[in-house]
């Protein structure tokens, strides 16, 4: 697998050495004593993490929570928000379809609507055009989408949101590790640890704002998330961690702490810049290979690159790039609903190249994309 050019960050990336080490070491630990006493040996270290993410998303301790995926942590979050009839849930067009699918039964159950915000012109979320008013209690906002290289505005939105009353779930699924999120606004934030922050499967976290918590009404509670008082009485946790449930993979923890560490020891902003590069190589040399389409929006574009060909369907393309040592993928049109319908798309391959992909690599990556179509 040496020779093989790893351009699926966005799937699933390929964990630094530190991280593995961590989660194997663990691992074997348990092996010698069992798994309570070693996760009694390495509790200082799990406790340090909640201070690592803090760091990572510029946020406070007490505002994270971890997870096991994007996906518990976004249904976590969008399950303790209040919801009732007439209320309105704002989503973007490329609203992903692990969000859409919760949010379509709740609508269902509470009787609140589901309306899909505005893109402008080059395809990122249109604030300009928002109608907000305090029907709005949510705003499901996708940071950077799985099938393309869009940034979404996020401050802008949360100020607007802020006006009415409504509060800003953050997918920040495809965006930590590649993007700085540090000095973003907004109430809540779910992300994964296997994708651009290269940390293990089966990881993720929840930021929920101090502020912002003591609105939630989370219902998927047990002993470590609030403390049994009375035999008629429970007591919630005063933090994020009432969003978190008592049994968890350690090792897999302290790989995601891992990661995090790695990230903010290279520098969120060298990461940003060195993945953009990489993009930006990818999409210009896609753009000069005949019956190639790049099919990017927005003005401001991020690690992903998706790119169709006028001969070759997209899942045939990916076929033959893997068995020529190139790892993508394909987003479908199920994945991004509104979006791709659109567009008229029903698939994308998709590129994901991060900073550990050499821009000689990249070159090597386009030659055979060229003579693959």
């Amino acid at each position: 697998m040496s020779d093989l050019i790893f351009l699926d960050s966005a799937g699933s990336s390929i964990p630094p050495a530190e991280v593995v080490d961590e989660v194997v070491g663990h691992l074997r630990r348990e092996t010698e004593i069992g798994g309570y006493r070693a996760a009694a040996e390495r509790r200082d270290d799990i406790e340090a993490g909640y201070g690592v993410l803090a760091e990572l998303f510029g946020c406070e301790p007490s505002e994270v929570a971890f997870t096991d995926s994007a996906t518990r942590s976004w249904l976590t979050a969008f399950d303790a928000v209040p919801l009732a009839k007439g209320d309105r849930i704002l989503v973007t067009e490329v609203e992903y379809g692990g969000n859409a699918v919760p949010m379509l039964r709740r609508a269902e159950e509470t009787g609140a609507t589901i309306e899909v915000m505005p893109s402008d012109r080059h395809g990122q979320l249109d604030v300009g055009a928002l109608e907000l008013d305090e029907r709005v209690k949510l705003i499901s906002l996708v940071h950077v989408p799985t099938n393309g290289g869009l940034v979404n505005p996020v401050d802008e939105v949360t100020a607007k949101a802020r006006e009415v009353g409504a509060l800003v779930l953050l997918d920040a699924c495809q965006s930590t590790g590649q993007i700085d999120l540090r000095h973003h606004d907004y109430d809540m934030l779910v992300c994964t640890g296997r994708k651009w922050l290269r940390g293990p499967r089966g990881t993720g976290a929840l930021v929920v704002r101090d502020e912002v918590r003591r609105r939630l009404k989370p219902r998927l509670m047990d002993h470590s998330a609030a403390e049994w008082v009375a035999p008629d009485r429970y007591r919630p946790r005063d933090d994020a961690r009432v969003f978190e449930l008592w049994e968890y993979s350690v090792a897999d923890r302290l790989g995601m702490i891992a990661a995090a560490r790695y990230a903010l020891a290279k520098g969120l902003d060298v990461i940003e810049a060195e993945v953009g590069d990489r993009a930006k190589r990818l999409r210009a040399g896609l753009a000069s290979i005949p019956g190639i389409t790049v099919q990017d929006l927005g003005e401001r574009q991020a690690g992903i690159v998706t790119f169709t060909s006028d001969r070759v369907p997209a899942m045939e393309l990916k076929d033959r790039l893997w068995q020529r040592d190139v790892a993508v993928t394909v987003s479908q049109r199920a994945s991004t609903m509104f979006d791709m319908t659109r567009r008229g798309l029903d698939e994308v391959v998709r590129a994901s190249p991060h900073y550990f992909v050499t821009p000689e690599e990249i070159d090597q990556a386009l030659d055979r994309i060229s003579s693959s179509r």
